[in-house]
């Protein structure tokens, strides 16, 4: 774990295990407690046998999902798919960037997801066949409860329940909210004005409960700190002007870029992430740029390991 000191602009290496040392009493450690599903459908085009990728995205209506399809160019409106004896589903709409709406038909389709889906790691994660049964595990946070994610909120993956349980000790507060993470958060920057890059909205609810422990911190002198930029994305859409977080639920529509001006975050704990994206860029506003891309360089130079099971850093 690298940790980087906004206010001196330094940056020291340390290890994750040395977390509990920077709470302290009163302190509030954000978690999202949203848990990946199985939304990676493998099925065939009928009656030619092609083979078909799904990336599920979202549920718009009863068994109608927006998703993301390989190869999409030969799935126009009313093509049919196979993807067992029990699920079959029907292209609806075509939309751009291989988005296509389908109509799944099921009779129990999320525990039909549930049994033939598989864990839709990032593409820079191989695996051979035959292992992919342990990702349902281990590409999830120890924390995880909420069903609704399409990719892990990665800087959680540290945490052990030991871990945790030292965090408690120091008098740290352990707070859940959920930010159940989309296709939008790992969506490349692709303009060159970075003003006019948007994050898709993401669905997330803070309970009163978490809203009320967030609050106290505050109103103590202590810090807010949020584990990952999905964390901090529900916390800075729903803290007000006067840095107050409100208990909610809907969509977080929000999109950080540099010059954002932080309500509800005191200190991040994020992993190193790959280079125009949104990721890195609310990393950059918090931090700072060029003070960011010191850090990243010096990673490199010690062999940091970057993105999803990679190495973190805390900012504070």
């Amino acid at each position: 774990m690298m940790v980087i000191d906004r206010r001196a602009r330094t940056w020291s290496d340390s290890l994750f295990v040395n977390l509990p040392s920077y709470l302290r009493d009163g302190d509030a450690l954000v978690l999202n407690n949203t848990r990946v599903f199985p939304a990676r459908l493998i099925g065939e085009r009928t009656p030619s046998g092609g083979r078909v990728e799904l990336l599920l995205l979202e549920e718009i209506w009863p068994n109608i999902w927006e998703t993301r399809a390989r190869p999409a160019r030969r799935l126009g409106a009313g093509a049919r798919l196979k993807f067992d004896s029990e699920l079959f589903a029907e292209v609806l709409e075509c939309r751009e960037d291989g988005v296509r709406v389908l109509r799944f038909e099921c009779n129990a389709l999320a525990d039909t997801i549930e049994r033939i889906g598989q864990t839709p790691l990032p593409p820079y994660i191989k695996r051979d066949a035959g292992t992919l049964e342990e990702d349902r595990e281990r590409y999830q946070t120890v924390y995880a409860k909420n069903r609704g994610a399409i990719a892990a909120p990665t800087a959680g993956l540290h945490f052990t329940d030991r871990v945790l349980n030292r965090i408690t000790a120091t008098g740290a507060n352990l707070v859940e909210i959920t930010l159940h993470v989309g296709y939008g958060t790992f969506e490349p920057v692709r303009v060159d004005d970075v003003n006019k890059h948007r994050v898709a909205p993401e669905h997330y609810s803070i309970s009163d409960e978490a809203a009320a422990d967030i609050n106290r911190a505050r109103l103590i002198g202590r810090h807010v700190i949020a584990v990952g930029t999905t964390t901090t994305r529900a916390l800075e859409f729903a803290t007000n002007e006067n840095r107050v977080t409100e208990s909610r639920s809907g969509t977080a529509d929000l999109t950080i870029l540099p010059g954002h001006q932080f309500r509800a975050v005191d200190a991040l704990l994020t992993n190193f992430h790959l280079p125009r994206s949104s990721l890195l860029m609310l990393v950059s506003a918090f931090a700072g740029r060029e003070l960011v891309l010191a850090a990243y360089r010096h990673a490199v130079k010690q062999k940091y390991r970057f993105y999803s099971y990679g190495d973190c850093m805390l900012i504070i």
